[in-house]
């Protein structure tokens, strides 16, 4: 009884219509497995296609907006301007208010010049530039020079001569590579003067970075970050926060491997 099972069984087995249905589902299986193989390589061919973000591309590189907020400027007293009757009218977009006579400078605008002027700072230190640090404030020279010092920049703290941008040939007696970009702390050379750095980089072409008070003029700066710039406070954040843009930059281009101005690969 069993034997004559398993030879019905066996036939069965062997007949043509369960043959060809065999044949058939390998043809599906095998047809299946050259479609997905054809559409990996497909998605393969798209990714190389498909052009990678450059440095200048992505919106936030060096990852700066994890080091700036609010709140830490507020401690700071970025936020405190001068009296209503030193306003320049070329700062009242940047005021929030006034209170007890002096204006309040809004610090929502102040994040996001901010952290332009780190990310075009970063970006220069990413391509080997050279930053220049400046102020004519005698309280906060030490700290500016020691800031300029850590990341290995320069920094120009004393009496601007007239010329030493546009006239650099004649100054130092030899052709001399000038800053890729200078970062100000201060605007102002004296109270109601401005600083001749301002001036001479605009006509050089030579992009400025400042924080600019409400009583300071910004219009030749190429990025303003509207703030205090008297507070010993808010002049520490300023330093802390361009320095390690710069660090962060540096970083970036080692690790990137992308060669200097000079043609050196860092």
């Amino acid at each position: 009884m069993r034997r004559a099972v398993f030879d019905r069984l066996r036939i069965c087995a062997t007949t043509p219509q369960l043959q060809a249905h065999k044949q058939l589902l390998g043809t599906q299986t095998l047809q299946q497995q050259q479609a997905a193989l054809q559409q990996s390589l497909n998605e393969q061919e798209n990714a190389q296609k498909e052009p990678a973000l450059t440095p200048l591309q992505h919106p936030d590189y060096f990852g700066l907006h994890k080091i700036i907020s609010i709140k830490e400027l507020f401690d700071a007293r970025v936020h405190l301007g001068h009296k209503e009757g030193l306003l320049n009218m070329h700062m009242r977009p940047y005021i929030f208010g006034s209170r007890l006579g002096c204006h309040i400078i809004d610090l929502n605008q102040t994040v996001l010049h901010l952290f332009r002027a780190l990310n075009v700072v970063a970006h220069v230190a990413y391509r080997d530039g050279l930053i220049l640090f400046v102020s004519r404030n005698p309280q906060m020279a030490h700290l500016i020079e020691n800031t300029a010092k850590e990341c290995q920049e320069f920094a120009h703290t004393r009496n601007w001569p007239q010329g030493l941008l546009t006239n650099s040939v004649r100054q130092f007696g030899t052709e001399t590579r000038l800053p890729d970009c200078i970062v100000l702390l201060s605007t102002l050379d004296t109270v109601f003067e401005q600083h001749m750095a301002i001036v001479e980089s605009s006509k050089v072409l030579i992009p400025t970075v400042a924080i600019v008070d409400t009583n300071c003029d910004p219009t030749l700066v190429t990025y303003p970050v509207p703030g205090n710039d008297d507070t010993h406070s808010s002049v520490q954040l300023y330093c802390r926060l361009f320095k390690e843009a710069i660090m962060r930059g540096k970083a970036r281009r080692k690790q990137d491997g992308v060669e200097s101005q000079d043609g050196v690969e860092s």
